[in-house]
């Protein structure tokens, strides 16, 4: 599937998501000598997923280097060699086992610059995957960017197409804090244009993907192409969806959430994390309470079902967010069903 990003300005090429990451990543290795991966399988491997393919032979097993199946013991190591000067990039296989480095994550790197009273920082970057229908089963499936965005002290990005990624990747390597980098595993094939030239992108700035004039769809990571098909299919029926990708949950851009629902005073917030307690439900209060006097209607949000990812393929593309499950709502909020 094509990127819904607009042809950048320049020279430009079609890479898919895994490809736009593996550039940024080694491009802020020839940048900066501090920069390093560490984690299961990022060098010989190149990661389950092959986004990392090559890096070991350009840089050599001293900057890409596996580790032992011990989340907690290299993500620590992760968090001490930042402290002390270096710019670590720290895969996490799935998601799912952010469980074993909360520690390290939420109670050390999210907390030692206030801790020392700002003389101390962690420019740690820790990349991870989301997302369901891989038919990977309970323990390999799930969205969990709702846990890290809840706590202070840590960046939260989700990309939802290649040139996003390279650009956002790029600036969380530089960051001086600690951010949790969440990446679809059914993006990483996701083709679009991403500029030959140097290019970054600020956290905390959210992108209009898609304008519209009769309802705001806010979608987040693979969402987000739900999102635009789901447009296509409702523009049809001359309903105008306005996409809205916010990028970042930490820091996120309020401003642009709240102007976009005060032109099309409507809203729906689609994102893959469970409905319950999430990410979607943030959104839609900051909606709720920013663009109250503007809304028609009220804010809707659409979410993955409140269960443990199933392993039966017919089970699990029920549990999460669909093109048509979005058409019917927007239909629904303006009154055309």
């Amino acid at each position: 599937m094509s990127s819904p990003d607009p042809t950048p300005e320049g020279e430009s090429r079609e890479l898919t998501m895994a490809q736009a990451i593996r550039e940024a990543i080694a491009e802020e290795m020839r940048r900066d000598s501090s920069v390093f991966v560490m984690g299961e399988d990022v060098a010989e491997a190149g990661t389950p997923f092959k986004v990392l393919s090559g890096l070991v032979e350009e840089f050599g097993p001293e900057r890409v280097i596996d580790t032992p199946i011990s989340e907690p013991g290299f993500t620590g190591m992760g968090v001490g060699a930042a402290m002390t000067g270096r710019r670590p990039v720290v895969d996490i296989m799935f998601g799912d086992f952010l469980g074993l480095v909360m520690d390290q994550v939420a109670n050390q790197a999210a907390k030692v610059h206030y801790m020392s009273g700002g003389k101390l920082s962690v420019p740690l970057t820790i990349r991870t995957t989301m997302g369901a229908s891989r038919r990977s089963a309970a323990q390999h499936s799930q969205s969990l960017h709702a846990w890290v965005s809840h706590i202070p002290g840590l960046k939260v990005v989700l990309p939802s197409t290649p040139y996003d990624a390279k650009g956002l990747m790029k600036t969380a390597i530089r960051d001086n804090s600690p951010v949790v980098f969440f990446e679809d595993k059914m993006n990483y094939q996701q083709r679009g244009q991403v500029p030959v030239a140097e290019y970054t992108i600020p956290l905390g700035v959210a992108d209009i993907k898609r304008p519209g004039k009769d309802v705001t769809v806010i979608a987040t990571s693979s969402m987000v192409l739900v999102a635009m098909e789901a447009a296509e299919v409702l523009a049809q029926e001359g309903i105008e969806c306005e996409v809205v990708d916010p990028r970042t949950t930490v820091p996120l851009d309020r401003e642009a959430l709240i102007n976009s629902v005060g032109r099309t005073t409507r809203a729906v917030v689609v994102d893959e994390g469970h409905r319950s307690y999430g990410v979607g439900a943030e959104l839609a209060a900051v909606v709720s309470e920013g663009a109250f006097y503007f809304l028609d209607a009220p804010v809707r949000r659409l979410g993955a079902m409140d269960v443990p990812i199933p392993f039966s393929p017919v089970l699990e593309d029920l549990t999460v967010p669909t093109v048509q499950g979005l058409v019917d709502t927007v239909r629904e909020l303006c009154g055309r069903k």
